[in-house]
């Protein structure tokens, strides 16, 4: 029985954790590939505005992030994790190599199948990684940061290559790496299944419910069939955006109504637990708010307002992911110690350090502006110490509460609720939306101007909304830029000193979880 425990492990963990890594790494290589040329392959080759691109970024990447409720759902009720996984890696490949034909119908339509795709993918590979650790099983959370670690190095590597690729051949390239990447993912996943790493793990949950018939079709077919119907409806709404907000409430409305039903279906301790999934949602979604101004308004910011030295702006995204390779084996160290020394800070408390050092990350771009020179152009080594303390946040909230969440979930609906909580990235990058657009420059006065926000932002930039002189439009663009990351970084920062204050009430809801 020993030996047997041994040949199912690698580095202490499950064998399944390591061919997870890999195809969610290259999965993620194809997602952030094609997000780091998305608004700049707007801007300068479509030759949309600002807020016409800002406005249909924000859309697809929120909806990327909504599609994953209903996904596990399904995957929970009908077709297991396998062949969800399976199901949205297809879906995305197509999105991204559909992306290389430059029509109005392939570019919706490209984007909607990633987001119908993703749905499928996202939330049920990160809840197989949960399903391969018992209940209490302390390795989870190191074993999670491993698999954050799988996410970033796609992230960091993507943009580098497809920026490249996509500068030096076209586009078309770097969006077909992209599709690449994703077929790579693909197979790492399929050989798993075929080298039976994951056992019995993410199988159909029920084969009679999967095989019952309905107009001459299984289940599983008719999910497949209803994955491709769905993909015009989301190419719609990402190009009327403008309607979005449409969707938020409904989907605010379906997630409650389904939170509601569970909570009264639970015993007394599954329901506190049930609240703070529910919180630490609420926490993501503000985390995620800022922190996603990275492929949109950041993007531009570096494009247009920084000296930027062996990289271009597509290739900027890269630098959050590559801190995080640097800095997760250490992380998932350090947890391992403090828990071994007994002073590892319980999850509340991890959450509020993320929001705080979320919010300095953005003042620190905001404090960019006390070095511009005369071209508005600003040192490109703030973005590099702004990225690196935000991304000491991210490892602090991000993978931990992806773990809490397999934790906190009642077992027969632990699907739906990591796709609840990758729902805070369809909150966040709705909001985040909203929030890049109030750094375009228009001729409505700008809210951060005056009044206390103009204070803040005069204190943390050394700028005045007031400008004359050569190079006016410059300085009136750097100024919307970081008036917006001063206040936020603020307003962040504040937060999360509240949330660390209120984390003793939040571990007596979590009934024993750290």
């Amino acid at each position: 029985m020993e030996s047997s425990t041994v040949s199912e492990t690698r580095f202490g963990h499950p064998k399944g954790l390591f061919y997870l890594f890999f195809a969610e790494l290259w999965e993620r290589f194809s997602f952030y590939g094609m997000k780091a040329l998305l608004i700049l392959y707007m801007t300068k080759q479509l030759l949309f505005g600002d807020d016409m691109s800002i406005g249909i970024f924000a859309a697809y990447m929120s909806l990327v992030y909504v599609t994953p409720v209903l996904g596990g759902i399904i995957a929970d009720h009908y077709i297991g994790y396998r062949r969800a996984i399976f199901l949205g890696g297809i879906l995305m490949a197509l999105g991204h190599f559909f992306l290389t034909i430059e029509q109005p119908l392939f570019f919706y339509g490209s984007l909607a199948l990633i987001i119908v795709g993703n749905g499928f993918f996202k939330p049920n590979i990160s809840t197989f990684v949960g399903a391969l650790y018992t209940e209490g099983d302390k390795r989870r959370d190191s074993g999670f940061t491993i698999f954050y670690m799988g996410i970033n190095i796609g992230g960091a590597v993507a943009p580098l290559l497809c920026a490249w690729f996509a500068e030096v051949y076209g586009w078309h390239y770097g969006f077909m790496l992209a599709g690449l990447g994703m077929l790579l993912g693909l197979f790492y996943f399929y050989r798993g299944t075929n080298k039976n790493v994951f056992q019995d793990k993410g199988r159909i949950p029920d084969e009679k419910v999967y095989h019952e018939k309905f107009l001459g079709l299984n289940k599983g077919q008719l999910v497949t069939i209803g994955a491709f119907l769905a993909v015009p409806v989301f190419a719609l709404i990402v190009r009327f955006n403008q309607y979005e907000h449409y969707i938020v409430w409904v989907a605010t409305f379906g997630i409650t109504a389904m939170l509601i039903y569970i909570y009264r279906s639970v015993g007394s301790i599954a329901r506190k637990r049930l609240l703070v999934t529910a919180y630490f949602t609420i926490l993501m979604s503000l985390f995620w708010a800022i922190f996603e101004q990275a492929g949109s308004s950041l993007t531009l910011f570096a494009d247009r307002n920084i000296n930027l030295v062996g990289l271009n702006a597509a290739q900027t995204n890269s630098i959050n992911s590559g801190f995080i390779i640097l800095l997760a084996i250490p992380f998932s160290w350090l947890w391992a110690v403090l828990i071994r020394k007994k002073k590892n800070p319980n999850s509340a408390i991890k959450a509020g350090l993320g929001l705080l050092l979320l919010g300095l990350g953005f003042i620190v771009f905001a404090m960019s502006a006390n070095s511009a020179d005369t071209s508005a152009k600003t040192s490109m080594w703030y973005l590099f110490v702004g990225y690196f303390i935000l991304t000491v946040g991210e490892l602090c909230i991000s993978p931990i509460g992806l773990s809490k969440m397999t934790e906190l979930s009642p077992k027969k609906y632990l699907a739906f609720i990591m796709g609840v909580f990758f729902a805070a990235s369809f909150y966040g990058h709705f909001f985040a939306g909203k929030i890049a657009k109030l750094t375009t420059v228009s001729d409505v006065e700008n809210m951060f101007a005056s009044g206390i926000f103009g204070e803040i932002t005069e204190m943390v930039t050394g700028l005045t909304a007031t400008f004359s002189g050569p190079n006016q439009t410059a300085f009136e663009q750097l100024y919307q830029y970081v008036s917006v990351y001063a206040v936020f970084g603020v307003l962040t920062a504040v937060i999360g000193l509240i949330v660390i204050m209120i984390s003793p009430f939040i571990k007596k809801l979590m009934s024993g979880v750290h």
